[in-house]
């Protein structure tokens, strides 16, 4: 195996930089008196800021990080880091499948910590010890430890990318693929990519074809569609500016770790399945170890890399023919998705949910359900 071993470390002085900085955060005035109408709400930021300063212990953090079992690996020359939870077989069982978990944004590899060692060891949380998986969670190129590789970062090229890492660094013939958002667009390419490796793709952000030349959209899907767009108008400022001059915003948020978690917070809120309390799905010390992990490494920016070239350099993914599956996620931009979106880029879709619980970080927000959608997806196909 092409793989170093590898220890979450920041740096006395990085952190003494970073609490300096939090503490001379200047805050602004809201713009609109309903609570976080205007993006994320000064008074809330206030105190978040104050408890990253001065409330927040990163070492313990930082211990429970390494708690698992961490990995770079040199991919076709691209530094790749992920975590890797070994699967717990017990003597008689069959070997555990290989899963590989892809986050998206602004997410990171601590979004799939908790549903990992649920899938990783079933019979130590009520499961069955045959629906064991060997986990795998890489951080996408640019994110957190990852660097990019050269060219443009698109959903195709990750998916070569951790077919590599799947198969040659960790020697693994077969395996399945699950992700959301950027990554569900990976495990979307995986399928179609590999279909001899990929024993089936997990969905939990669903999929929108841009192909309606050979069948128009539906009226129930047309209504979807005109949904999607109207959140958009509201919703998509963050993805606009990233899109077109993320050096711009990236420049603030490198700068002032109050501007980044301002930055990430917001689409934690907005995209949890919160009801508006973004601490009810989110804890502040998970939320503010992804934020000091972003800090840390410097990543923001490079996070922003897939947003840039993505109308460029991406093409839409071909027909998916292994067996596929989704658990739709409980968030704005999917109520209302039709299962027959789905079902025109997964040929071959076996498994179809909506739970109704859980939003676009479904694996933090409900790793139990995300561990029992994947056991009963993937227990036929092993």
């Amino acid at each position: 195996m092409n793989t170093t071993p590898f220890k979450v470390s920041v740096s006395d002085d990085v952190l003494d930089d970073l609490r300096a900085r939090l503490r001379r955060t200047l805050f602004t005035s809201a713009s609109d008196p309903t609570y976080w109408a205007a993006g994320t709400d000064p008074d809330h930021l206030r105190d978040l800021v104050s408890y990253w300063a001065d409330g927040f212990d990163w070492r313990a953090a930082e211990d429970m990080l390494n708690g698992f079992e961490h990995h770079i690996a040199d991919v076709a020359g691209t530094r790749v880091h992920f975590v890797q939870v070994r699967g717990v077989r017990p003597e008689g069982a069959p070997a555990p499948l290989p899963l590989v978990l892809s986050h998206g944004w602004p997410s990171s590899y601590v979004e799939m910590l908790p549903v990992a060692r649920l899938l990783a060891d079933p019979g130590s949380h009520g499961g069955d010890p045959a629906d064991a998986f060997d986990v795998v969670v890489p951080s996408l190129p640019g994110f957190l430890h990852s660097g990019l590789p050269d060219g443009p970062f698109t959903r195709e090229r990750v998916a070569g990318i951790w077919h590599e890492l799947m198969t040659g660094n960790l020697g693994h013939r077969r395996f399945g693929a699950f992700g959301g958002d950027i990554g569900g667009g990976v495990t979307q390419w995986l399928g179609a990519l590999y279909p001899g490796q990929v024993a089936g793709v997990h969905l939990t952000s669903a999929v929108v074809s841009a192909d309606f030349e050979a069948a128009p959209p539906t009226a129930e899907e047309q209504a979807y569609l005109d949904h999607l767009a109207a959140y958009d108008a509201d919703d998509q400022g963050y993805s606009e500016i990233m899109c077109t001059r993320p050096d711009t915003i990236a420049a603030a948020l490198r700068d002032s770790p109050a501007g980044l978690l301002a930055w990430i917070s917001d689409k934690y809120r907005d995209w949890s399945d919160c009801g508006g309390d973004l601490e009810a799905r989110w804890d502040r010390d998970t939320l503010l170890t992804v934020a000091t992990l972003y800090w840390a490494t410097g990543s923001i920016g490079s996070s922003f890399r897939q947003y840039y070239d993505y109308v460029r350099h991406n093409r839409r993914v071909p027909p998916v023919t292994v067996p596929g599956a989704v658990t739709l996620s409980h968030e704005p931009a999917f109520a209302h998705y039709p299962k027959s979106l789905a079902e025109r880029v997964l040929t071959d879709l076996r498994h179809w949910s909506t739970p109704r619980n859980g939003g676009h970080f479904m694996a933090h927000e409900e790793p139990e359900q995300v561990a029992r959608e994947l056991r009963a997806f993937f227990r036929p196909l092993r």
